[in-house]
């Protein structure tokens, strides 16, 4: 995500003229904005009418696109190493290459972290990736059908009360509601949602009133939600718990934890944390290199002042790629680099229709005040509005709205096959 808009403003600023040669890679053809990824894995919202192609935003904004995987960082020699790309078939399609650097800003990502718990990668599902969410969906319906078919029950269980668990819990009942309407069997008695979370509360990272508000609003659409539980191993009919106890469940998303996206061998040379984050200094350039800027959710910063990194959301990685894009400019300059500097925007958590929360950050007007319903759904619309503004421009941005307003008469708001 930052690193599409970090590539947007460079290549605006100086690809276009000729001044820089700005090149993006990435392992997939197209972007999508991660905190949307619950509603595709639900099936609330459909992610082709959400993905930007990386070759059109590159012809739009002045950069290059190179498809593939990052594979390693020579820091001493300039250069990265492209992985080879293959088709779903497995025959290849491109070598591995490598591109030099005089500059790279680093933004792979992060996936849900399993701990290393047995038999969580073989058994359940993560909603870390496009293709990830668009598995779990069809897996989702096609459980849906059966229970609709065979009138079996039908148990989902998620590990995780943070945000991206929450929200997924929301919008699968949701699902369910909107598909009434369509004339479809309600499954609401046949299906069980269940919410695991190792903590005391969900929501850890938002207010005691917002954790204590959504885990009632839970409750009330049927989510049973389990408190300081910690899973101890997942297997196909469920997980086992530290207590001794087991969830049944058909199917099983994991969305605890947080650690870097897979960095291969050739990393080795950048300091990294236990997690696979790579550490950075205040300017957000990696310790072992000043022409390497990391970002995001694959990156440690622990601001002046603090015990704890930043926590891996939309807000810091997008502020953290406005940074780099000065501090690079300022080198192409000639001049030094600057701190960043975090400012804290308040959070905000949406449980579909349901309800919504959240927080105006300590700064500005209205403090460090509490919004709750329309005020906290129009909020949290406006921070995806506010990224496709970065990528589309100001005029962009409004046609998209307008054009997603119209096509609203005429599209279902869940996919229906």
């Amino acid at each position: 995500m930052a690193g599409l808009s970090v590539a947007t403003a460079l290549g605006r600023r100086f690809g276009r003229r000729g001044a820089a040669n700005v090149t993006l890679v990435d392992r997939s053809f197209a972007h999508v904005w991660k905190p949307m990824l619950h509603t595709f894995a639900a099936g609330t919202r459909r992610s082709q009418d959400e993905q930007l192609p990386f070759v059109h935003q590159a012809a739009r904004a002045g950069f290059r696109f190179l498809p593939g995987p990052l594979d390693g960082v020579d820091s001493e020699a300039g250069c990265i190493t492209v992985g080879a790309l293959t088709d779903p078939g497995g025959r290849p399609v491109a070598p591995q290459r490598r591109v030099e650097y005089d500059y790279l800003v680093i933004a792979i990502g992060s996936r849900a972290n399993d701990f290393s718990i047995r038999g969580v990668a073989e058994h359940c599902h993560f909603i870390d990736d496009l293709p990830a969410a668009n598995a779990f969906n069809d897996r989702l319906y096609g459980e849906l059908l059966q229970a609709a078919s065979y009138d079996r029950r039908l148990e989902l269980a998620i590990v995780g009360g943070g945000a991206t668990g929450v929200e997924l819990a929301a919008e699968v009942s949701q699902l369910l509601d909107i598909g009434r309407a369509y004339g479809t069997q309600n499954l609401r008695p046949q299906l069980g949602i269940t919410l695991i979370e190792s903590g005391s509360r969900l929501l850890s990272s938002f207010p005691e009133t917002i954790s204590a508000a959504a885990a009632d609003q839970l409750r009330q659409i049927g989510v049973r939600i389990y408190t300081d539980t910690r899973v101890v191993a997942a297997d196909d009919d469920g997980f086992t718990l530290n207590n001794g106890g087991r969830i049944a469940a058909n199917l099983r998303v994991w969305a605890a934890g947080i650690r870097s996206e897979d960095i291969p061998e050739g990393f080795s040379g950048l300091e990294r944390k236990a997690n696979g984050q790579l550490v950075v200094k205040p300017t957000l350039q990696v310790t072992r290199s000043d022409a390497i800027f990391a970002i995001g959710d694959c990156s440690s910063f622990i601001p002046p002042g603090s015990c704890r990194p930043l926590p891996p959301t939309a807000q810091v990685a997008s502020q953290q790629g406005r940074h780099v894009v000065e501090q690079i400019s300022r080198l192409l300059e000639g001049r030094d680099v600057e701190a960043f500097e975090y400012r804290e925007r308040g959070s905000l958590v949406s449980l579909g229709q349901y309800n919504a929360w959240g927080t105006l950050g300590r700064h500005g007007v209205f403090g460090a005040s509490l919004i709750k319903g329309s005020a906290a759904r129009l909020g949290h619309a406006l921070l995806y509005r506010q990224h496709q503004a970065e990528l589309y421009g100001l005029p962009g941005v409004c046609a998209l709205w307008a054009s997603d307003a119209l096509a609203s008469f005429v599209r279902p708001p869940i996919r229906l096959g």
